[in-house]
């Protein structure tokens, strides 16, 4: 997976590596920071494209991500590929999560899921809340879940 910042350019290491010296950079400048990871998904034809987001907060003071970008010519169901970004969010959270327990950085998985009945994401809703608070990480569907439904949701539209 190869992991880049907003405006482009690649992170020079893993991305594991990458958040803890962005973890160090901000805490050191005074940034009080929180951590928000969400993915989200664009079908065009026979392809679906997700895009994975992990969000840098700074306390009142703005924030910034990085990004990874995917491609599958696999086809699936609306509730398969509300799961799959699930499941891409709760990857790379569980990947870097010892890093914010020993930063101690709040961090929260953000579903593009729609909470009202009457849209088809909504389906995958129980599963999905059922996965990410069962790996122990807060969790946050729409309205709430911007990193998915706003970060995400930019780079794939």
């Amino acid at each position: 997976m190869i992991w880049r910042t907003f405006s482009g350019e690649p992170l020079k290491q893993p991305v594991k590596k990458s958040v803890e010296e962005t973890i160090i950079r901000e805490t050191n400048a005074g940034y009080k920071l929180k951590v928000c990871i969400g993915t989200d998904s664009q079908v065009r034809g026979a392809e679906t494209e997700f895009a994975t987001v992990i969000v840098f907060l700074r306390e009142k003071r703005g924030g910034f991500m990085f990004i990874c970008n995917d491609k599958t010519r696999q086809p699936f169901t609306v509730k398969e590929r509300m799961l799959v970004e699930v499941a891409k969010s709760i990857e790379i959270a569980y990947e870097l999560c010892d890093l914010f327990n020993t930063y101690d950085i709040e961090m929260e998985v953000h579903a593009d899921i729609n909470t009202s009945p009457q849209f088809k994401s909504n389906e995958a809703l129980r599963e999905a809340m059922g996965y990410i608070l069962g790996m122990g990480f807060a969790f946050k569907a729409k309205p709430d879940a911007f990193a998915s439904s706003c970060c995400a949701d930019k780079i794939v539209n």
